[in-house]
Formats: structure tokens, sequence, C-alpha cells
């Protein structure tokens, strides 16, 4: 296959501070980004007319197969496989054409979203690159029970484990708390034990799995960080006073001693947040301590839920920056080359740089000075390959 060069570029790396000053052209190889040049007289080159680009967005946390249109968790598991499977592409379809390049998929119950996987790794449709876990490992009668993860004890949570191995999965997922959506659970309890979290992280290590818990409540973090999982989901710090109430030091010197991945989930919904200065200022005050702290933040969304749109990370991302307080470029980071450490991909995506996949965005202004550009992409390259992006 010919290389395809793109000329006349603005390009910021996923790393770096300031966009890059010394390359403007791009040579693209077998779908992957072969060097980084000046190329300008190459009559076979493409000129992007002095477009900006950056890698492709990541989003660390998202449910294909959930509708967020649908408030009913129980609704979901009776919609027709082909039904679901044609939804799930469509989502794939329109994340890849907002700019959301790959995504981790946390949860769902029949493994379709493994089938959507394939079919885009494939080549067989286009969509945005999915990793996933497969049914989550929870309690009886725990958060997301009906999707078939339920455990009582460790052999059983093992055995759940050993199921999503054998359905091939790329991760493991646990509910180390309760959550929202579920009729009778509670995000403030504990769901497992920290000798039932360490069991699991030590066989989905031996599996060379990593691993990400869901985690609401301050006992289930601390848990989960002591356990050493790879990501923790939400980080919600609740207790006998609520949401966000119950931040522990202990438990956030445990995510920094371990190398722990926090993924907050926070969506372009929490805009609504802003202004509202006991929340506001009780989330950043959070977040400004872990920052200090030490701990490593990412990208995320939970799309899927209620009123949570799976394309939407662009819109997600400045409200992220708001309320942990990051920069540009440090949310550009979180959304990137950090997020895709984190979720097992740190040597393929996340980085404009020789020998990692060509998924790239393409804007007519900076977004490492705006976030709010990430809105309006005007074009989308994954795999080398240029998808149309949304009007």
């Amino acid at each position: 296959m010919k290389d395809l060069i793109l000329t006349n570029l603005k390009l910021w790396d996923g790393v770096s501070e300031t966009l890059d000053a010394e390359y403007s052209s791009i040579k693209i190889r077998d779908g992957k980004i072969f060097e980084l040049g000046n190329v300008r007289d190459d009559t076979d080159a493409i000129d992007m007319k002095g477009v900006y680009v950056i890698p492709g967005l990541i989003d660390a946390h998202v449910h294909m197969c959930l509708d967020p249109q649908i408030k009913d968790p129980f609704a979901h598991g009776k919609i027709e496989k082909e039904t679901l499977i044609k939804q799930m592409i469509e989502r794939a379809q329109s994340m890849l054409a907002a700019g959301i390049t790959t995504a981790r998929d946390l949860g769902g119950g029949k493994w379709l979203e493994l089938q959507v996987r394939d079919l885009i790794n494939q080549g067989e449709v286009q969509g945005c690159r999915l990793i996933c876990s497969g049914q989550p490992i929870t309690s009886v009668k725990g958060h997301c029970h009906f999707w078939g993860g339920e455990a009582a004890d460790v052999e059983q949570a093992l055995s759940v484990l050993d199921r999503q191995d054998k359905r091939g999965v790329d991760l493991i997922k646990v509910m180390a708390t309760g959550g929202s959506i579920t009729p009778d659970s509670a995000p403030r309890d504990s769901q497992f034990t920290g000798e039932v979290l360490k069991a699991i992280v030590t066989r989905a290590n031996e599996l060379n799995y990593r691993v990400a818990a869901h985690c609401h409540g301050t006992e289930g973090i601390r848990n989960a960080a002591e356990a050493g999982v790879t990501t923790i989901e939400h980080c919600s710090w609740v207790g006998d006073e609520g949401w966000g109430k119950s931040y522990d030091p202990e438990a956030v010197a445990e995510i920094v001693s371990n190398e722990v991945w926090v993924s907050p989930t926070i969506n372009a919904g929490w805009k609504r947040y802003m202004g509202t200065k006991q929340f506001e200022g009780m989330v950043r005050e959070n977040y400004s301590k872990m920052k200090k702290a030490g701990v490593k933040l990412i990208a995320s969304t939970d799309a899927g839920i209620p009123g949570v749109i799976h394309h939407h990370l662009p819109l997600a991302v400045p409200v992220f920056a708001h309320f942990a307080e990051l920069s540009p470029v440090q949310a550009l980071r979180s959304a990137t080359s950090d997020c895709a450490e984190a979720i097992g991909l740190g040597e393929v995506v996340g980085q404009i740089k020789a020998g990692y996949t060509a998924d790239l965005v393409f804007f007519d202004a900076d977004p490492t000075t705006n976030l709010d550009v990430l809105a309006n992409p005007v074009r989308v390259m994954s795999r080398g390959a240029f998808f149309q992006a949304r009007n």
C-alpha cells in the first residue's frame, strides 16, 4: 500500500507542553505513523491547509450496550441481539466521528461488545477501537448483577473471572462498591472484602489482565487501592455524610503507592454543577489534594448510563478540566497519552510518534489553548484511514 503523507500541519504530539515547532508533516504507512517531517513539495502529499492535529481521544469508561435514553437498567437485556449489535456499531461510529478513536468498555452482560470490537478490528466496520471487560464481577444482587457476574465468595469471583477469560476479554472489571443505577444498591457500601479483591487482582495479573474497579464508597476505594487494581473508577469518596465528603488521605497514599490510576467519570452533564459553590468547591478540593499527593487522572465519562451520550467525551474534557483544575494540555494528556498508558495501550496509541497507530483528530483552531475546540473536529483518522466527521 502506498504511503500517505499529510503536510502543512500544526502538531501536538500527545505529551509536550506546546505544539511541535519542529515537524509539520506526517508520513503514514500500513496504518501507522512512519515518520514525522517537513515535507512541502511532494506531489502525492495531502495539503491539510494549516489545521491542528492531535492524537485521537480516548474514553476510559463507557458501556456500549447501554442506551443513555433508557433509565430502566433491566430494559437493556430485553433488546434483541441483532438490534443491540447494530446500535453498538452506530455508537462506535458516532464516537469515532467525534474524535474518540479508542474507548474502554467496562461492562455488559452478553459479550456482544466483544463481537463489535472484533468486527472493528477485522475492518468489517469502522468505529472506535474497543477494549472490553465483559461481565463485571459483582456481589449477589450487587451493582449490575443483571449482567450475570454475581459472586458470593472468592471461589465464585474467580469463576466469573475465568469465564471472562474464556470469552476473550481485554481486562477484568470488579464492582468494589454499590452503584446508583441498581435497585437496592448503595454507592457507599463495599461489596467485597480486601481479601477477595486481592485474590481477583492476583488471578487477573497471572492471566496478564489489568483490573478496573468501580468505587464510589471510601471503604471500597481503600480496599481496591490496597489490592492493587489498575484503575479506580469514579473515586467518589462517599461515606455516611454523603457524596464526596469522606476523603481519606490514607487511601490516597495507597493509590499513589500502588500506582493506581483514577478514572473520575466526569461527564459533560457535570456542567450543571459549575457555580454551585458547595459541591463544586468540595469536588475541586478533593481533586486538588489528590493531585498534590501524586494521583494520576484519566478522562472518562461512563457513557451509556442515563443521560451520558457516547460521543460526548469532547464536551466532557473541558468540564473535567474545570473540576480537576487541569490546564488544557494536562486535560488533553488525560484523554490521550496518559489514558493510553493506563489502559494498556501506551505503546500503541495516544501519541503522534513513529511506530504508533495513526489515530488522529484535526481541528481548525488550537485545542492546546482552548478545549472547547474539541467539540468540532474537521477530520478524523483511525488506523491510517480518514473517517467522515459529524456535521
